[in-house]
């Protein structure tokens, strides 16, 4: 053995006898101990990553259950608390510049069980609603009423199946409140966004390249004790992701992504704004009734191209950069009913030493998607009391058009620190001659552990 591989699997080694101790302390000094190594050229970035992911896997705490063998299962204790500043501000007199203080609260547990079972649970904080519990798409709750004690709701809770999974093919069946299977943007789904029923993920890497995904779902939307035509979505998606370069350690350098898929709502007309959390707003709906005027079947595909360089100066380790776009079309309205994104993103945060900097610009038709279901941050003026509820003020949903502006920067491998900036308008003015131009800024400071 020459004498550097030998010094190299003497640290190595080194490093991982340390780590196992139980101690947050030693594990960080471990952490860093490994950077050290990097920046020296002892290890590669790779060999570092692996050994951390060697070194959490053995300090897995394992606990006793009540069964027949005697067995055990692996709990993962895992969450993340956001505190974030946010300000609305317009050009309309009749919008009241304000600005709030909120913060998201998350904290979950997944327990490895037998047979390639696997048993889920998580909570988080969001606002209260009287009706309907905490909001669906937001789990931010507002520092308000004198120090009120706020309110924990189920977010996940599931169990999942591994009916496959070895280095060709991976077939996972879940059941319960869960993580959304589907990979869209928040065009489609707001982040926060946790749907119910069944959900199917399957994977096929066609070699070290290339792999195709499968994605599929049927959750409820309601349920209607007085009737037996409960709204229920369902979809099916199919993805390519592909490598077509690597660097001098292997690490993907040219990656590609599209994907294709189509969703559909059934008996849609009993979501009225009264029958879940009316949080957003854009569809048509029907006066009188507030029931949507149209079905929701669209089509949705997206593409992306990362490159990833070598170095790049004031960033820690390869930097990537990411051009990407989505695009959806629902054929079940008359109008209104497209919508699109572009944007470019450079670096990546998330990791010590790390940021990104990202500009998109959206524009989400009216009827183009269910609007209870997008994302929460993108929303114009309303000068007034539309169909789609609500009265004057700002509202997120469909029918917004404009440009979001991201930067982010990881201190720590545990802390991320977020500006984002909207610049937005709805497309179809409630009144010549108004103005629903908004600016929402947030400023976030994120932990997570």
């Amino acid at each position: 053995m020459k004498k550097s591989s030998f010094a190299k699997t003497a640290l190595t080694m080194g490093v991982a006898a340390s780590t196992l101790l139980p101690s947050l302390l030693q594990a960080q000094q471990s952490e860093a101990l490994l950077e050290t190594l990097v920046r020296k050229g002892i290890l590669t970035e790779q060999e570092a990553e692996d050994l951390k992911t060697d070194i959490a896997r053995e300090n897995r705490q394992y606990v006793k259950v009540r069964s027949a063998g005697k067995e055990t299962v692996a709990l993962d204790i895992y969450g993340d608390v956001r505190a974030r500043y946010e300000g609305f501000y317009s050009d309309d007199p009749a919008m009241v510049d304000r600005s709030r203080y909120r913060y998201r609260l998350r904290l979950g547990m997944t327990a490895t069980l037998f047979d390639r079972f696997e048993a889920g649970l998580r909570l988080s904080s969001s606002e209260a609603s009287s009706s309907f519990g905490g909001d669906s798409i937001s789990g931010n709750s507002t520092f308000q009423d004198n120090g009120s004690k706020k309110f924990l709701y189920i977010d996940l809770a599931y169990g999942r199946f591994y009916a496959f999974s070895n280095q060709t093919f991976q077939t996972t069946l879940t059941v319960g409140k869960m993580e959304n299977p589907f990979v869209y943007s928040d065009m489609v789904f707001d982040g926060d966004y946790t749907p119910e029923g069944l959900g199917l993920n399957m994977g096929w890497n066609l070699n070290e390249e290339h792999s195709l995904k499968f994605n599929a779902g049927v959750f409820a939307l309601d349920e209607i004790s007085g009737q037996s035509e409960d709204p229920w979505m369902g979809g099916a998606q199919v993805r390519w992701d592909g490598i077509w370069k690597y660097d001098e350690a292997h690490k993907p350098k040219i990656q590609s992504s599209v994907g294709l898929g189509a969703l559909a709502i059934t008996y849609g007309q009993s979501l009225t704004n009264g029958a879940v959390p009316n949080a957003n707003r854009g569809n048509t709906r029907l006066a009188g009734s507030g029931a949507l005027a149209h079905h929701y079947n669209p089509i949705v595909a997206d593409a992306a191209f990362t490159y990833t360089f070598d170095k790049f100066p004031m960033y820690a380790g390869t930097f990537p950069v990411r051009v990407g776009a989505d695009f959806i079309y629902n054929p079940a309205a008359p109008d209104r009913n497209r919508g699109m994104s572009a944007g470019v993103t450079f670096g990546k945060s998330g990791k010590r030493g790390t940021w990104d900097v990202g500009y998109r610009y959206k524009y989400l038709g009216g009827d183009a998607w269910y609007e209870e279901l997008t994302d929460s941050d993108f929303g114009g003026f309303y000068q007034g009391t539309a169909p789609t509820g609500g009265g004057t003020g700002y509202g997120a949903g469909t029918n917004v058009k404009g440009h979001i502006l991201k930067a982010s920067y990881s201190p720590y491998n545990s802390v991320t620190l977020t500006a984002t900036w909207f610049k937005t308008k709805l497309i179809h003015e409630q009144a010549n001659g108004s103005d629903s131009d908004m600016n929402r800024l947030q400023v976030d400071a994120a932990w997570k552990f």
